[in-house]
């Protein structure tokens, strides 16, 4: 440096010396000036060397720009997660159509109507365009304004919710948008957290991208609580006004409209006042959205809120014995998880029309027969023999007070009807109906059965003495065909009970249900075909998907001719015998009437051939009746005779040849240890005789008899020489007698009411009973001059 300035300053001297003095000095100092300043550039550059030296060796965490990407970037990552973490606790895009809240469940009849709902839920879902157009706008502008614009979530409705709160200083409007208040509805629950509100926010993003605008809307309108225990304005609208949507006046509806944010405030039955500043609220933005005119908002806002208040329709439960039989056999369909996350609906069999009919008939049975025959108690069903279809249940007096089921749960012997099996399993094993069997006394290991009346009327063949319910003949025709084709053909016929092989089992000592006993009959209208008896037809999910639909396929449980044999002779029971009371004009009936011991329980089981129809009567405590299975018989008829209406009359199989017939059913002969037959007494026949020859008393009876009690009268046993016996304890056995098989010895006297004694099957205790103080002849002559009328004939009712 110093050589270079030493040049420096040498070179103005030659310039100067060249003739350009003062050029050249001017020169020489501007470059003396640069070389200055380079001079001090070169003495800084060293220390910025040494300082960008130093920014290089400075680690990447001490530099700013990296933290802020690695910010930005970890904002992104964890949002991305957070997204993905409400995402797994949200359901599954096809849950996303669900129609129905959760917890919910909905019973409907054959025709669709509901039967029974339980949860939050409506009993009418509409459709949107049966919802007024403005009752629809109301809500839009009451709860989301921007409601066809946004996707889901309203950013412009959320700040001016927030600006509108802010100049108010409380909460006066919402920012939660009609999608956001569904996916609430249908899958969150009602806690005030920050979660809570993410999902909320992502579901109802979700929702507009599968749902459109139009589905969202009408859940919504459907499903949205507006108190009183009203969901969705059909029921909002019948429990504050007792109207339908569509007559509600815009006033009407701009209340019903103002009630989502806070039902329990604005409820115009409880806070009049609060529910009209509400309404006028929501008159005002209608107008301010063009959706009124002022005068429409004004003659709105001066109409005074006039109140009709109702209960909702899903309080109704309809044909409640029913509806809880269908709630017993759900698990039966769909597993515990389904069960518990509810939101379903259950389609059933039951007909309405058929349903009431029965109802009534059960109704004025217990109101007159019930009040002079001593019972308190009846249930029905009808079942479609074709496809197992339970059409009407009526399984007791009053649900309200009592739930017990007496279809489904009450376990009763059948007496005669049982019957049927016995003599089904004879004709199927190659027996013939006009095999005969001796009527007469007769003991099988201990065990002695006897006739209703204690007589004996001889040789008789099968299916009179079906038609006359004769028990001996009962007895005698199960030890040829044995227990196990008896019980095993009863099973198979529908009989779930368990039946023990003892031989009361042919006069219906084992208890069975109503519903199977109906069930397994509906096996003979069907030709030998059975198909299980259910309730149910199609169960939905909350989307509207079937999950489970009835698939039951008819079995044959007996070879069609046994089957058209046995309906030919239980035809012949309704036409000449015990269940005479249950014929329709010229529409073909079979049936079977049943009762036992001490007429505790009163049965018919009929059917034509497009359906099978079971009755029973009696008390829930088990005491004695005074009545009869013509009874049961007479309500059967009663409630067919209105259901059959319109109904086609279809025939039954002709019978078919009884020749040369071969046995579907392998018998199985029991061979008891002891059998003692003994022959007819002589006091028998006396007896017999002069029943024969009583044409007289024969006919006063008849005469006695009314339209509903052509079973003989059961208080022709009480005499003073007799004690009554136990039904299964071998001593002396009712029996439903048809007709033209009956003795007119029985006394004219009425059966009084008698102390109860419980049944026991093997030496039942004497039991005194209160007899007549009428005259009884034992040997079957009444005198010429006809009785007086009984205490029970002055009290049978007029209708």
């Amino acid at each position: 440096m110093g050589k270079l300035t030493s040049w420096f300053k040498r070179r103005p001297t030659n310039l100067s010396d060249s003739g350009q003095g003062g050029t050249n000095e001017k020169l020489t100092t501007s470059i003396y000036g640069a070389g200055e300043a380079v001079t001090e550039q070169m003495k800084i550059l060293p220390s910025r060397m040494k300082s960008n030296q130093a920014t290089r060796a400075k680690p990447l965490y001490r530099r700013i720009w990296f933290w802020a990407g690695l910010g930005v970037s970890g904002g992104i990552v964890a949002l991305i997660y957070g997204i993905s973490l409400i995402d797994r606790t949200l359901p599954d895009q096809a849950e996303l159509n669900a129609v129905v809240r959760e917890q919910t469940l909905t019973i409907k009849a054959a025709d669709g109507t509901i039967l029974q709902q339980q949860g939050e839920t409506a009993r009418e879902q509409l459709k949107l365009e049966q919802i007024p157009d403005n009752l629809k706008k109301a809500f839009i502008a009451s709860e989301d304004r921007r409601f066809k614009q946004h996707n889901g979530v309203d950013p412009q409705g959320i700040a001016r919710a927030g600006l509108n709160n802010l100049r108010s200083q409380g909460v006066v409007e919402g920012a939660s948008t009609i999608t956001q208040q569904l996916a609430r509805i249908l899958f969150l629950k009602q806690e005030q957290t920050i979660w809570r509100k993410l999902k909320e926010v992502r579901l109802a993003q979700k929702m507009e991208n599968e749902l459109t605008k139009d589905q969202i809307l009408e859940r919504y309108l459907n499903l949205v609580y507006l108190g009183g225990g009203a969901y969705g304005v059909a029921d909002a609208s019948r429990v504050y006004f007792s109207k339908t949507p569509d007559q509600l006046s815009l006033a009407e509806m701009a209340t019903i409209a103002g009630l989502a944010p806070a039902p329990s405030l604005y409820a115009p039955d409880k806070n009049p006042e609060a529910a009209k500043r509400r309404r006028d609220l929501v008159l005002l933005r209608m107008r301010e959205d063009k959706i009124i005119t002022p005068e429409q908002r004004q003659a709105a806002v001066q109409e005074p809120l006039i109140l009709k208040t109702s209960l909702p329709k899903r309080v109704q439960v309809e044909s409640p014995y029913f509806t809880s039989y269908i709630q017993k056999e759900l698990p039966k369909y769909v597993s515990p998880n389904v069960l518990k996350n509810g939101g379903l609906v259950v389609e059933t069999t039951l007909n309405p029309t058929w349903q009431k009919v029965a109802e009534e008939a059960v109704a004025k049975t217990l109101r007159n027969q019930g009040r002079w025959e001593n019972f308190k108690q009846g249930s029905m069903v009808a079942i479609d023999p074709r496809n197992g279809e339970i059409k009407a249940m009526v399984g007791g007096k009053d649900f309200g007070k009592n739930q017990f089921n007496r279809v489904t749960q009450a376990q009763r012997q059948p007496g005669s009807t049982f019957k049927g099996f016995v003599y089904a399993t004879a004709i199927a094993s190659g027996k013939s109906p006009y095999d005969s069997y001796q009527d007469a006394p007769f003991v099988v290991d201990g065990y002695e059965p006897k006739n209703y009346s204690e007589r004996f009327r001889g040789s008789m063949n099968i299916r009179d003495a079906l038609t006359g319910s004769i028990n001996i003949i009962a007895v005698k025709v199960l030890i040829d065909v044995g227990f196990t084709p008896t019980i095993k053909l009863a099973h198979d016929m529908g009989i779930k009970s368990e039946l023990k092989p003892t031989y009361s089992l042919a006069l219906g000592s084992n208890e069975v249900n109503l519903l199977e006993l109906t069930s397994a009959y509906g096996s003979f209208a069907t030709q030998g075909l059975h198909t299980e008896v259910h309730g149910i037809t199609r169960i939905l999910n909350r989307q509207g998907k079937v999950i489970w639909s009835a698939n039951f396929k008819p079995k044959r449980v007996l070879d069609a001719d046994s089957a058209s044999i046995m309906t030919w002779m239980l035809r012949n029971v309704v036409q000449a015998g015990t269940g005479g009371a249950a014929q329709l004009g010229n529409r073909p009936v079979a049936g079977k009437t049943g009762t036992s011991d001490e007429a505790r329980d009163l049965w018919f089981i009929g059917y034509i051939p497009q359906m099978v129809t079971g009755v029973w009567l009696g008390n829930d405590d088990n005491r004695p009746t005074y009545g009869s299975s013509s009874s049961a018989a007479y309500t059967w008829h009663e409630f067919m005779e209105k259901a059959a209406e319109g109904m086609p009359v279809e025939k039954f199989p002709k019978r078919p040849k009884l020749e040369g017939r071969k046995g579907t059913i392998k018998a199985q002969s029991i061979k008891p240890k002891q059998v003692l037959n003994r022959s007819i007494s002589s006091n028998d026949d006396s007896e017999g005789e002069s029943a024969r020859n009583s044409e007289e008393s024969r006919s006063s009876r008849r005469r006695r008899r009314s339209r509903y009690s052509q079973e003989e009268q059961q208080s022709s046993d009480y005499t003073p020489r007799r004690r009554r016996r136990d039904a299964y304890g071998g001593l002396r056995l009712r029996t439903e007698e048809s007709s033209s098989n009956n003795s007119s010895s029985e006394s004219s006297s009425p059966r009084r009411r008698s102390r109860r004694v419980e049944s026991d099957s093997s030496s039942p205790p004497p039991r005194r009973s209160r007899r007549s103080s009428s005259p009884a002849n034992s040997s079957g002559s009444s005198g010429s001059s006809s009785p007086q009328p009984s205490w029970r004939d002055r009290l049978r009712p007029s209708n």
